[in-house]
């Protein structure tokens, strides 16, 4: 049985929050859409409200489940839950992540991301990406 996964797509002014995780990191130097393992007895809801509290020190609502990926690591099966999430308050604070990206969906899969990650944002792009480039600058 795979290992349940959350994972938060937060999304500001158009872009997505990608975070990346730090040297000496499961996945290091990997980007990801931030969230954690579900622990016994918690919702998967729960799990990434305390997930993005515990690793970034933000507070918010995990809401619509967006999609799910399955995917086989060396060390084991996930099977990654992806939640849109309303970050409501507090400021981004790294402790597993060195690095923070506010990403254009349709700029996603520029970024190196963990290959459980990889189906999310094509479904984020998917379901966000509608500005055209001109609309896009950085």
């Amino acid at each position: 049985m795979p290992k349940v996964v959350t994972a938060a797509i937060v999304v500001r002014n158009g872009r997505v929050l990608l975070t990346r995780r730090a040297s000496g990191q499961a996945q290091e130097g990997y980007w990801e859409f931030p969230g954690g393992k579900l622990e016994t007895g918690e919702s998967e809801r729960a799990c990434l409200e305390r997930e993005l509290f515990e690793e970034l020190g933000i507070e918010g609502v995990a809401g619509e489940h967006l999609v799910d990926s399955l995917h086989r690591y060396a060390s084991g099966e996930i099977l990654l839950k992806a939640y849109l999430f309303r970050w409501t308050k507090g400021e981004i604070c790294l402790t597993v992540h060195d690095k923070v990206a506010w990403v254009h969906p349709e700029d996603l899969e520029v970024y190196t991301l963990a290959p459980a990650d990889l189906p999310i944002a094509r479904a984020v792009a998917a379901r966000f990406g509608n500005t055209s480039s001109e609309e896009r600058s950085p």
